[in-house]
């Protein structure tokens, strides 16, 4: 290595004319630009029209012309020859493809001291060597194999190969990205083996996730060519004999190989097929390149593994196969997740690998699914197995029983705050302690609602800060979390009125017993018929009638102060007295006339066109007003938005939701009670949790030597595919007389010997295979004899 090269620093020489550098000096930046920071419009990656060139950065460079003033030379004797090769004319030859225009490029480089990398052959950061990749024709351009000749032969090929696009949009794209992008195997194996950089990253704002266009692939050249589905490239950048590509490499999001190919899943079936194969095949050859090296354990930047991120995404497909893959093979076997233990019949009993998969882990998939509100696909991928049967497992084990003892202790507790309530002693408070069975009964029952409040308020700000619910979670999950939230709260702020002697707490504490018994609510979700229609109740709470109300509130008060101000003010009557402060009716006394509220008290009126809404109105009324038809248009025109029209929207807006509903309520009631299971899991104590995990260990006995795992125990029934292999399994030969022959179309002759298990299953096998019917796992379902 020169000194030149240990330095990153060459000196360039520069024969353009004088008009040539003040026609590509770059331009000075407004003030307002350059103090925020702010670039003018980039040129685009490639054009084939006129190229928008970089202008040329100061640098320091050899003036291969500082001698003409010396010898006489005039500007007009400073003139471009035919043999003289610029940017343009480069980057023109190498669209066209003909490598003929390049003819005496390399005197002209040589005679010149130049390099097809100095920075006066790049626009930013692009060389001919991209143009031409860029400009394939049938695969082929003829100009990328001598422009790499020449660039060698002058010595700066590693450099020439390894140039980047240097603006912020396409930054980091080299000639390797550009070749695997255009599907040219030749040629990347061309720049590997004249030292392209396998490793370099591709990290402009054209290549990260974000609401424009982009194209996010992992930044990698392996990264891209996996996701483009070019196996034959992904083999080659992994086992060339140059520079092999690591697939434990990681972008600037910190995503491997493998998570660049879970980000372009789609969970179409085309899509799924080619990222599974090349998923696995990824997975084989660098189990096989490096043994010891566990690639899907490798966590991004957001702590999420391949399968992990698979789950947040939605991705269901891709999802499923890493959860249920399986490999025969002795030396891929330890890549399994799922390992068949026993097969009997249509019985196959599997081992599932529970890593990263159980709750019983920080950041599990279980977690990841049953709290991610805005997931797609979130109810069918926690019907996958085997996360369907470890919910069922983890219910059966402690989650029915710890609901169930749920319920009854808070069924306790609301019988004694409404035995303290109902009891409620009038007078000063705090009340002092009456030293009878009966005070020590009422003190108790205080005390524990308080403490009880007080747990709800704790409960509530650690699930807050665990959960982060939003809008869409309260939509999808429920908010029962956040009514026992408010509860406590509401209990508080009447405990602190009540010791500081304000009778305004009994108005939070009625509040607060009120929201207790909604709260009961919450248990129905342990009955799946119950569960749904709490369900509903919240789906239609908090998106039907709240944007009903939103509607209503509108018209019931622009109508109320409408119809206020038309009234006229009635002659006042009784003006010694004054009505009680804060009251819409004031105390009279008994020699005193009756006076009638009038439409003119805006409380007054709001409460009866309220009644009118709900077909309670009173058509009662008196003579002040003034323009009698304006009023009756009000009233008519309130009535017709009100009562005929918002109304029956609002019975159409619920009736669809309950009918949208009621075609998932049973993965809907599924999540809800996983949201239980997960949530009473989690409050355990330690000692309690690793006492009720779930799973097995299992030594398996794999490439890996000891390889012991955390694996649960799945016993599935397939009749479609015992069927297929029913005709190769011999099970009772004495049933038969004489074998088919292959080619034969003739059903094998059977002696009849009566009613048998065997001959009904094969006869039923015949008349399903009439049906087309689907490879998965059906439930067992015995027809009558």
């Amino acid at each position: 290595m020169d000194r030149a090269q240990r330095f990153d620093f060459s000196l360039e020489s520069d024969d353009r004319t004088e008009e040539e550098k003040l026609w590509q000096k770059p331009g000075k930046k407004s003030g307002l630009a350059s103090s925020l920071g702010q670039e003018s419009p980039k040129a685009p990656m490639d054009t084939d029209y006129q190229e928008e060139m970089e202008k040329t950065k100061p640098q320091i460079r050899f003036n291969l012309h500082f001698d003409k003033a010396i010898r006489g030379k005039t500007e007009t004797d400073n003139k471009r020859d035919s043999r003289t090769f610029n940017i343009d004319r480069l980057f023109e030859a190498a669209a066209s493809g003909d490598a003929r225009k390049l003819a005496g490029l390399h005197q002209y480089l040589h005679q010149n001291m130049k390099k097809l990398s100095d920075s006066l052959y790049q626009s930013y950061g692009k060389t001919a060597l991209m143009k031409a990749l860029l400009h394939l024709r049938d695969g082929k351009n003829e100009t990328v194999e001598l422009l790499i000749d020449i660039s060698e032969k002058m010595g700066d090929i590693k450099k020439f190969v390894d140039s980047a696009y240097t603006n912020s949009y396409y930054k980091g794209q080299t000639a390797l990205h550009i070749a695997i992008e255009r599907r040219s195997i030749s040629y990347v194996k061309l720049l590997v083996s004249k030292g392209a950089d396998v490793h370099a990253k591709a990290c402009g704002i054209f290549f990260q996730q974000h609401d424009g266009p982009n194209f996010y692939f992992g930044e990698l050249p392996l990264s891209l060519a996996a996701c483009t589905n070019q196996p034959d490239i992904v083999d080659f950048l992994m086992e060339n004999e140059h520079q092999r590509a690591d697939a434990q490499m990681t972008d600037s999001q910190g995503n491997t190989v493998l998570h660049a190919l879970v980000v372009v899943a789609d969970n179409s079936e085309e899509n799924t097929e080619f990222i599974t194969s090349m998923y696995d095949s990824i997975l084989t050859t660098t189990a096989r390149l490096h043994p010891k090296l566990k690639l899907e354990d490798i966590a991004n930047n957001q702590g999420l593994t391949p399968l992990k991120m698979a789950a947040k995404a939605g991705k269901i497909g891709l999802f499923s196969h890493i959860l249920k893959r399986e490999f025969q093979e002795s030396h891929t076997k330890h890549l399994s997740r799922k390992f068949t233990e026993w097969v009997y019949g249509p019985v196959t009993c599997s081992l599932y690998d529970l890593a990263s998969v159980d709750s019983y882990e920080d950041n599990s998939v279980l977690d990841i699914l049953v709290y991610g509100s805005d997931i797609p696909n979130r109810h069918d991928m926690l019907q996958t197995e085997p996360l369907s049967r470890l919910l069922e497992s983890k219910w059966k084990t402690f989650g029915r029983g710890m609901f169930c003892l749920n319920f009854l202790v808070y069924l306790l507790y609301l019988v004694i705050f409404t035995i303290v309530a109902y009891n409620r002693r009038d007078g000063k408070n705090p009340f002092d302690v009456e030293h009878t069975t009966n005070g020590y009964l009422y003190i108790t029952g205080q005390l524990l609602t308080a403490l009880a409040n007080i747990y709800f308020f704790i409960i509530g700000i650690l699930d807050m800060r665990r959960k982060r619910p939003k809008l869409q979670t309260l939509l999808i999950d429920g908010y029962y979390e956040i009514l026992f939230f408010l509860q406590g709260i509401l209990f508080l702020l009447a405990a602190t009125l009540y010791l500081c002697k304000r009778q305004e707490y009994l108005s939070f504490y009625v509040l607060c017993l009120a929201l207790s018994w909604v709260n009961l609510l919450y248990f129905s979700r342990g009955d799946i018929h119950m569960g749904i229609y709490s369900v509903m109740i919240q789906k239609m709470i908090l998106s039907d009638i709240l944007r009903f109300l939103f509607v209503y509130v509108v018209f019931l008060f622009g109508f109320s102060a409408a119809v206020v101000t038309l009234l006229i003010e009635p002659p006042s009557r009784n003006l010694t007295k004054t009505p009680g402060k804060g009251r819409i009716f004031g105390q009279v006394d008994s020699d005193e006339p009756c006076i009638k509220p009038t439409y003119r008290n805006i409380s007054y009126t709001t409460m009866e066109l309220f009644k009118f809404t709900i077909g309670m109105g009173d058509m009662e009324f008196i003579e002040d007003y003034q323009y009698k038809e304006v009023f009756y248009l009000l009233l008519i025109s309130y009535i017709v938005l009100t009562y005929i029209l918002l109304l029956n929207m609002l019975i159409a807006l619920m009736n669809r939701t309950v009918e949208r509903t009621a075609l998932e309520s049973s993965s809907i009631w599924q999540l809800q009670r996983a949201i239980t299971i997960l949530d009473m899991e989690k409050r355990l104590p330690c000692c309690l949790r690793k006492g009720l995990r779930c799973g097995v260990e299992k030594k398996l006995g794999t490439a890996l030597g000891d390889d012991r795992r955390r694996c649960f125990r799945v016993e599935e029934v397939n009749w479609n595919k015992w069927n297929i292999n029913l005709g190769k399994i011999n099970e009772d030969p004495g049933c038969w007389d004489r074998v088919q022959q292959p080619g034969s179309d003739a059903p094998p002759v059977r002696h009849h010997r009566g009613r048998s298990w065997r001959g009904f299953f094969i006869e039923g096998s015949r008349r399903w295979r009439q049906i087309p019917e689907s490879t998965e796992m059906n439930r067992l379902h015995t027809p009558p004899i």
